[in-house]
């Protein structure tokens, strides 16, 4: 435990980053430990790390320590320059099959969201408090997300698209939680790796709940001194996450730097690509993600197709080129919840994606070619070609939340998922 007065811990340098001892470089300014510094033998209260000696010293004596980036040696970047997740090593990674089929899958991942979601709430009412996270909950609630991901992904994909923008934020950092253990499911991470990436995804907005609403559900631009106080959430989930107990650096990084962006123009600190850490570089690209394709108070969200384009955009300037591909290979052409329109004219709801026939998911259909209400039936498109018609059943375009009064909250609600699946 920190022994370190609270206000000293509020006044300290916005520099100071978390990180294990497992990752410490020659050049890196130790500004604080993990415990008491009467506790341990060094000599000063903060020093640099001038040999590898000086590390191991540390890492005999502590399990993770506060670095000081202002005072560190300039040549020291704690994004590794040659991570794994930088291009080269990227395009070869594939994502394993999953275990079981959506239809096995659905029934738990249905609890496994209701549950993490309640759970989100009430962490996001103790940040709007102030108090510390429970962390071995919120590791428990992510661990859940992971196996049902790793089983089949397209069910709880399916349950992101269930939104509703008076609960925007805790929603929100649910599905950003599903997109990043999504999207590092693609790029074949262990079940472990898998989980402290969802927990990075979980706690990234925490530090919104201390925003004033007013301020945060602002439906126009932004007066200079609101802006100021909306671009300080990451900086104040910074100081929340790091006084609750057990909350990997990761998960700290993550929060405090997902606003970033890899050109240097981003905020709070104005990072450059190399001091942006993978994982954080992932839940940055599934936060905007989510953030574009969601409704708010103050605006509807835009499609599928849209969103990503808007991440291609601005890959290579703004966010990591090869994450974002992978990303999008992550979610499909055709992602689950989604609504489309036939070439028919037909209206329905994509099910799930087909990994090798790209174009062909399994839909349930909802409308007719004019738009009428038709016994919801499930349709794999991979194996029926024709239309009743006669003619090649193709999805012309996703639609937008809403078209058509589509209400995918209420169908769900009565049950479009479990009957469809009941009749396949």
């Amino acid at each position: 435990m920190i022994n370190d007065n609270n206000n000293a811990f509020l006044n300290s340098s916005i520099e100071e980053t978390k990180i294990s001892v497992k990752e410490l470089e020659v050049g890196m300014y130790v500004s604080r430990l993990d415990r008491s510094w009467l506790e341990t033998n060094f000599l000063f209260q903060g020093f640099e790390l001038k040999t590898l000696s000086d590390i191991q010293e540390v890492r005999n004596q502590c399990d993770y320590v506060f670095i000081d980036l202002a005072k560190q040696n300039k040549s020291i970047r704690l994004a590794a320059r040659n991570t794994p997740y930088s291009k080269g090593w990227l395009e070869d990674r594939k994502a394993p099959a999953s275990k079981t089929s959506f239809e096995q899958e659905f029934s738990y991942s249905e609890l496994v969201y209701s549950k993490t979601s309640s759970l989100v709430k009430s962490f996001m009412e103790n940040a709007s408090l102030g108090k510390a996270l429970n962390v071995a909950i919120a590791k428990t609630a992510v661990s859940e997300c992971v196996n049902s991901i790793i089983n089949s992904p397209d069910a709880l994909m399916w349950l992101t698209q269930l939104k509703n923008k008076d609960e925007y934020t805790s929603q929100h950092s649910m599905n950003v939680c599903i997109y990043s253990i999504a999207l590092g499911r693609q790029l074949g991470l262990s079940t472990p790796e898998l989980e402290e990436l969802g927990l990075c995804g979980m706690m990234h907005d925490m530090g919104k709940m201390q925003i004033p609403l007013e301020i945060l559900n602002k439906p126009g631009r932004f007066e200079p001194e609101e802006l100021a106080i909306m671009q300080s959430h990451p900086t104040r989930g910074w100081k929340l996450l790091i006084s609750s107990h057990g909350m990997p650096g990761s998960a700290i990084d993550a929060c405090y730097g997902h606003h970033e962006r890899m050109d240097g123009k981003g905020y709070p600190r104005g990072l450059t690509a190399e001091q942006i850490a993978p994982y954080t570089r992932i839940v940055t690209i599934a936060d905007i993600y989510d953030a574009l394709s969601s409704d708010r108070v103050y605006k509807k969200g835009i499609t599928h197709l849209e969103s990503i384009k808007i991440l291609y955009q601005a890959s290579g300037d703004q966010l990591d080129s090869s994450l974002v591909l992978k990303f999008i290979e992550s979610l499909g052409i055709y992602p689950p919840g989604n609504i489309v329109e036939l070439s028919n004219g037909e209206v329905a709801v994509i099910i799930e994606t087909n990994p090798v026939k790209k174009l062909k998911p399994k839909i349930t259909m909802l409308l007719d070619e004019n738009k009428k209400r038709v016994k919801p039936r499930l349709v794999d498109l991979a194996k029926l070609d024709l239309d009743a018609n006669g003619q090649p059943y193709a999805i012309k375009r996703i639609l937008r939340p809403g078209d058509y009064d589509i209400d995918l909250n209420l169908l769900y609600k009565m049950g479009i998922v479990s009957s469809s699946l009941a009749t396949a």
